[in-house]
């Protein structure tokens, strides 16, 4: 289904918080949601690069397409036939693929699906599905998995847990991140805003969004990056505000792991790899 416009969040989120009440389960949708010719707003774009500390350049950071596709994921995941509530459902993991780099001077075609739905141990997980296509090529492809808990698989999780790198350096994530990049992503999920709204949802203190928290790592990393690689990470415990985090990076089979560390207790946010392709 063709959308002529990027849908609105604004309208799309207080729908969310409303589905609640009303999600039962079922089956994933089938459809697709597609926009063409999208271009880049250079203002945007320069926005997104401050509030997640990558450089301005004329290339986009490879988790800036997302900014322009989260929007569609949002309106599938509020549609009337979506099984599952947005709100409470849990991004745990997500990867992008770029074939090469991405300019801000390009125009897009996206696409946007659901697919996959599995059991976890905790619930049900399913894999929202999103590309941006250049001349019909896919030149960047995105999965955000998210798990919906309750009615889990019973299956057991492991015990262990690896042992945690020791950080190379420290970041101070300030108290405010989440709105200032609820602003320039429009996901204004109330967990990240503040912390009377968090407490709504069992968090002591308003959290990171889980897509800067991996953004952050990534401009950790520019200057070291090839034009076509895949970012792999899996969102573990979430990073109340404020907080001190440490960053830890290694070389791995010519690419990079990277953790992100609760700097106070030996607690992991993020974990990552990156493989050049």
């Amino acid at each position: 289904m063709e959308l002529k416009e990027s849908p609105n969040l604004g309208l799309l989120f207080p729908k969310a918080v409303l589905a609640g009440f009303t999600k039962k389960g079922g089956a994933l949708p089938e459809r697709d949601y597609v926009r063409t010719g999208v271009s880049v707003d250079p203002v945007h774009l320069a926005a997104y690069n401050r509030v997640c500390e990558f450089r301005l350049t004329d290339e986009l950071p490879a988790t800036y397409p997302h900014m322009l596709t989260f929007p569609m994921q949002v309106k599938l995941m509020t549609d009337a036939d979506f099984p599952f509530p947005l709100v409470g459902s849990v991004h745990v993991a997500n990867r992008i693929t770029q074939t090469r780099a991405l300019r801000v001077d390009e125009k897009f075609d996206l696409r946007v699906h659901v697919e996959n739905l599995r059991d976890h141990p905790k619930g049900r997980q399913f894999d929202m599905v999103s590309e941006a296509s250049v001349d019909g090529e896919v030149i960047w492809h995105d999965v955000s998995t998210y798990l919906r808990r309750g009615g889990g698989s019973g299956e057991a999780e492991s015990a262990e847990r690896p042992e945690l790198p020791e950080p190379t350096s420290f970041w101070k994530v300030p108290e405010d991140i989440g709105r200032r990049y609820a602003e320039v992503s429009g996901d204004r999920n109330p967990i990240h805003l503040h912390p009377l709204t968090a407490k709504l949802f069992g968090f002591p203190r308003a959290i990171a969004h889980g897509m800067w928290t991996k953004a952050r790592c990534l401009a950790a990393f520019e200057g070291r990056l090839p034009e076509a690689y895949s970012v792999d990470v899996r969102f573990k415990l979430p990073v109340l505000l404020p907080a001190k985090v440490g960053f830890a990076a290694r070389e791995h089979g010519g690419g990079w792991k990277f953790d992100l560390i609760n700097a106070r207790k030996p607690q992991p946010h993020v974990d990552g790899i990156i493989t050049p392709l």
